[in-house]
């Protein structure tokens, strides 16, 4: 059976546009839908995950997925979720994989104005125009979440997805789940690409994505994530994301909301 296959796939054709309100007691299970996505939220932060990747939307940039790309939805605790569908046969985007755009200037009103356009094909038309003009693809570098297959080294990687601030080393995780340091730092190598302690860095920073987004403060993201301090964080950050977290989300280097320890 193929990815695809494996979960639910709605078909939307008569819904253009939908917004809704974000909830954080409400996750929408991974799906799929033969209609290209575009979702922005102008209040709030989401994430939205593929079988490999997680990306942040907030107000300052949007995500698109394409039709038949299996994804879920995780809101943060409130907001307002904007998202316009587009049968592909009649939308000039063909990007094959979910790309993340750039939310400012025109886009974000341009998304705003299209989502309350009912039954208007023609201001409908014209607006989509212009929205092709300025859609743009961001330059994201993408955390990986793949996890491993090896029954032990999974327990340790879903332990430390549940909480990666966890500090434990190879050999107190071994011990754990009973076996060697060794046999552990073998299969994540083998089996998600990346070495335990990459790995583990790549979880504590797909979790401070949205805290971050949703403006809390580097140092208390660091804590939260497992750093003694504000500047090792941003320094695993820049070495893996290659910016800073303020320059990720267009913020100030100097904003001392970001950046205080």
């Amino acid at each position: 059976m193929s990815e695809a296959a494996a979960h639910p796939t709605f078909d939307i054709p008569d819904q253009p546009s939908i917004v809704i309100a974000l909830n954080s007691g409400t996750r929408l299970t991974t799906h799929a839908h033969p209609q290209h996505q575009l979702s922005w939220v102008p209040d709030g932060v989401l994430t939205v995950e593929t079988a490999d990747s997680r990306w942040i939307v907030q107000r300052t940039r949007g995500l698109w997925v394409p039709g038949g790309v299996p994804h879920a939805v995780t809101p943060s605790p409130a907001g307002r979720m904007l998202s316009l569908y587009f049968e592909p046969p009649r939308c000039p985007i063909d990007w094959s994989v979910p790309t993340v755009v750039d939310a400012t200037g025109l886009t974000g009103p341009l998304l705003t104005y299209l989502a309350e356009l009912v039954d208007q094909d023609d201001r409908r038309a014209h607006a989509l125009a212009v929205l092709w003009d300025v859609l743009q693809p961001m330059a994201v570098t993408m955390i990986p979440t793949t996890l491993p297959i090896d029954p032990y080294a999974l327990r340790v990687a879903l332990e430390i997805r549940r909480d990666p601030a966890q500090d434990k080393g190879l050999e107190a995780w071994g011990s754990l789940v009973g076996v060697s340091a060794r046999t552990l730092t073998r299969r994540f190598r083998a089996e998600t690409g990346v070495s335990f302690e990459s790995w583990r860095t790549f979880e504590r920073l797909n979790k401070a994505l949205p805290l971050l987004a949703a403006n809390q403060t580097v140092a208390a993201v660091a804590r939260a994530v497992g750093y003694g301090t504000a500047s090792a964080f941003i320094a695993a950050f820049k070495r893996e994301i290659g910016t800073t977290p303020a320059a990720y989300f267009g913020r100030s280097d100097t904003d001392s909301e970001l950046t205080s320890e």
